[in-house]
């Protein structure tokens, strides 16, 4: 069994590239998408915690489009390594400002750590890759 799921490895980059982007253009995404500049420029004010106070509608939007466009281009293994990092930096942020907008430090960590998880996820899909199974394959 185990040597089937060795050789199979591609197939699971495969299902976790379509159910993990699946499920988060579904449940974070398209939400921000469809939001419009309002929910933008509230996303986007979470870069005041790295000192940039400037546009945060477009922080916001770029955010929306990493967490779209991105996860798009992740599923179907297109320019994958630049959209796991731009998707790992934006759940880096999120965790960020879900740290620091908590007052305790378990309230902290239980707000931040779905944020980071999944970042920690996509950043190692870096180093990984989309596998045979995408578009751009190599």
């Amino acid at each position: 069994m185990w040597s089937f799921l060795s050789r199979n490895r591609d197939a699971g980059l495969l299902f976790l590239r379509l159910a993990l982007g699946g499920f988060f253009l579904w449940a974070h995404g398209w939400a921000k998408l469809t939001g419009g500049t309002e929910m933008w420029h509230a996303i986007g004010g979470a870069m005041k915690h790295v000192g940039i106070n400037f546009w945060p509608t477009y922080w916001g939007f770029m955010a929306t489009m990493a967490e779209t466009l991105g996860l798009v281009l992740i599923m179907i293994g297109v320019a994958f390594r630049p959209a796991c990092l731009m998707v790992a930096f934006t759940m880096g942020m999120v965790g960020l400002h879900m740290w620091l907008m908590e007052k305790t430090f378990s309230g902290a960590l239980r707000e931040a750590s779905h944020a980071w998880e999944l970042g920690i996820v996509f950043f190692a899909l870096i180093f990984i890759g989309p596998g045979k199974y995408s578009v751009d394959k190599q």
